[in-house]
């Protein structure tokens, strides 16, 4: 719209057209000052003032003499007497041609460089869509077009760059966003397709009936009975949450399919997913075969060892531990154990894929806290076996947009459900002036009988950080000032793994009070007695790591607590603080993870392989991305029905956006 000069708003964004008047150029009144230069704007009602400085009043007065018809678009205010414009685009007025590009209009802004201006860049756009905007090919099929509401690609590529009305700018900008998902729901569509045709082993998930199979048989003893499931079922000392039986049923009936598994189990903290890959490892080790279970770090699988072992054990089950620092005769026992097949159930490190581990008749491997985990890691261990049904975990939440794009190429189970009885862990938030405080309601609880962590974010003093509190020069300070009756222990990543077991053996001995820890502790202690969580600069962890250290209380019977001690100095700090305040959900923390830290940077994606969409926003746009997802499927399924050797109608969209890629390219 055009307005007048004479009612011109304070500081609003306006558009005016008028004739150029008059030209002025003062001279600083002191050295080193810079001059100052204006162009006098008549539309009838008023008189704009655009004012210039330095080297643009000689150019702005040469493109704009007396008596130019102009459009001029910016920001006026009333300064000096006048209505003045320092920052605006103009656009000389051609009666014979009202399509303007810089003002009158809907006006684009696109990234610039050094030496590159907004208004060349528009110009460039312009050009190049004038001459070739209606070369752009459509991608989509009209089926999707018409049950997604979306107008054709052609008309939303001219229109997100130069909207003709604010409704064609939204509709322009849906379509070229659901066609970012789209692409890429199909690529990861393609993946799980070509991963789930691959023939996999059809396991029999019955707890009842033993039955032979590969020439064995269950009466013989060279395997254990098939009712071995249930026998573990039996044996749990309490009811799996109906979570759990969802999940592995969704598990169970991807291991009797004769395709190979690929899913991803999530489950917040103490939601119970061990038990629930139990089940899925016992599921193949009753078929005959041996289970495989890889975590990153030695305490995490020491601790998976040691419940494992006392679930399984009873049931006859031999289970093995294989890391790094295993001595020489342990370890050359432990690999021929899992040669020969006698080993049913492997827990270990990366250790597991090493040269010369080699399975005896591997069915199944899981693999925890996957995302510490490189691509090329995951997939030696796959390799481990003929063609293994694979579970990935996570303890980790991750909220269902960001799932779809990063795992999209698996099938995704959530165990969105606490076990009855788990308490809910208080959380406070501490004040550097209430630490005294703090220290005192510590000392009674483990006077008690309880124990407590205190993390810290680094293990030693840096130069950098020189007023964060380091975990090694804190240790000692608690022992000798501050809780001189208790016994403080210390653990940190740098320690060796020996030392790190013989801390962590004597705290759930309680020979150790007080733990002090770095965030080694983060995944897989599970100690039910510490039931106080403190942890120092709270403001400088990520709310993922924060949600995790606060998991390793509350894993008892009795109340547990977590004392965050933050002066934060940002928003998003103090929002992390407030967050983790509120709720203990992990899905709503990682909700609000995702809200502060952007889709970029949650969970590393940026390493993920996941594209940066330019006109999609998974937090704004969740419900195109479910679409866009459900689309995709179909397409592959209706590929799929035809039985040809290749997906010929993905082919044919994945080619057709190439040449719509390549297009765009030519306008770019």
């Amino acid at each position: 719209d055009i307005y007048n000069v004479g009612r011109a708003s304070e500081g609003e964004p306006e558009t005016i057209q008028g004739k150029v008047v008059n030209h002025t150029d003062s001279s600083p009144a002191a050295k080193g000052k810079t001059r100052v230069g204006k162009v006098s704007i008549y539309d009838g009602t008023g008189v704009a003032v655009l004012v210039n400085f330095g080297r643009r009043i000689g150019y702005i007065k040469s493109i704009l003499p007396i008596e130019t018809e102009v459009v001029i678009s910016g920001k006026f205010s009333r300064r000096y007497n006048e209505i003045q414009a320092t920052d605006y685009e103009f656009e000389v007025f051609d009666a014979d041609n009202e399509t303007l590009v810089h003002t009158k209009r809907i006006v684009p802004k696109y990234a610039l460089t050094a030496k590159m201006t907004a208004k060349m860049v528009r110009t460039w756009v312009r050009t190049a869509l004038d001459a070739y905007g209606d070369a752009i090919p459509e991608i989509l099929p009209v089926s999707i077009r018409q049950r997604q509401q979306l107008i054709d690609r052609q008309t939303a590529v001219n229109e997100i760059h130069f909207p003709t009305s604010e409704a064609h700018r939204l509709a322009s900008q849906k379509r070229l966003a659901f066609d970012e998902f789209f692409l890429l729901s199909l690529g990861m569509e393609l993946k799980k397709d070509q991963k789930t045709s691959q023939k996999g082993i059809s396991f029999r998930i019955d707890t009842t009936e033993p039955q032979e199979q590969d020439g064995i048989n269950p009466a013989s003893g060279d395997m254990p009975y098939p009712s071995l499931l249930q026998q573990f079922l039996d044996a749990l000392p309490f009811e799996l949450t109906r979570a759990q039986q969802r999940v592995f049923n969704e598990i169970a009936t991807d291991m009797r399919s004769p395709k190979v598994m690929n899913r991803l189990l999530q489950g917040d903290v103490g939601s119970g997913k061990t038990v629930v890959a139990a089940m899925a490892l016992l599921g193949a080790i009753q078929n005959g075969y041996q289970g495989a279970l890889m975590v990153p770090t030695e305490i995490l699988a020491e601790q998976h060892y040691n419940n494992l072992s006392s679930l399984l054990t009873p049931l006859g089950l031999k289970v093995v531990l294989l890391k790094s620092d295993l001595p020489k005769a342990a370890r050359e026992a432990v690999l021929a154990a899992i040669t020969e097949g006698t080993a049913h159930l492997i827990v270990g490190t990366q250790a597991l894929i090493q040269e010369g581990v080699a399975f005896h008749k591997l069915g199944i491997a899981i693999i925890d806290e996957q995302h510490r985990f490189g691509v090329m890691q995951r997939a030696t261990l796959r390799h481990k076996g003929q063609t293994p049904d694979v579970l990935v975990m996570t303890a980790t939440p991750i909220p269902r947009t960001l799932s779809l794009t990063i795992y999209g190429d698996l099938n995704v189970s959530v165990i969105d459900e606490l076990p009855p009885g788990r308490q809910k862990i208080e959380t406070t938030w501490v004040k550097e002036n209430e630490r005294e405080r703090l220290y005192a309601k510590l000392e009674r609880e483990v006077r008690k009988g309880k124990q407590a962590y205190i993390v810290y974010p680094l293990v030693e003093e840096s130069e950098k950080l020189e007023e964060l509190k380091a975990a090694t020069n804190m240790s000692e300070h608690f022992q000798n000032d501050v809780f001189p009756h208790l016994r403080v222990g210390l653990i940190h990543g740098q320690m060796k793994a020996a030392e790190k077991q013989e801390t962590m053996a004597q705290f759930k001995a309680r020979a150790i009070d007080i733990l002090v820890a770095t965030t080694v502790i983060e995944v897989g202690i599970d100690v039910p007695n510490a039931t106080l969580m403190v942890i120092e600069h709270a403001e400088r962890f990520g709310l993922a790591q924060l949600h995790q250290l606060r998991g390793r209380v509350g894993r008892g019977r009795d109340k547990s607590a977590c004392y965050l001690v933050a002066t934060p100095r940002t928003d998003d700090a103090y929002r992390r603080v407030q967050v983790m305040v509120r709720t203990n959900n992990g899905f709503e923390i990682a909700e609000e993870d995702l809200n502060i830290r952007g889709p970029g940077e949650f969970f590393g994606t940026k390493q993920a392989g996941i594209p940066n969409f330019k006109i999609a926003n998974i937090l704004k746009d969740a419900t195109l991305l479910e679409a866009a997802k459900l689309e995709a499927a179909r397409v592959v399924a209706a590929d799929a029905k035809l039985n040809l050797p290749e997906h010929r109608l993905l082919k044919h969209l994945l080619q057709t956006a190439m040449r719509s890629v390549i297009a765009l390219a030519s306008i770019g």
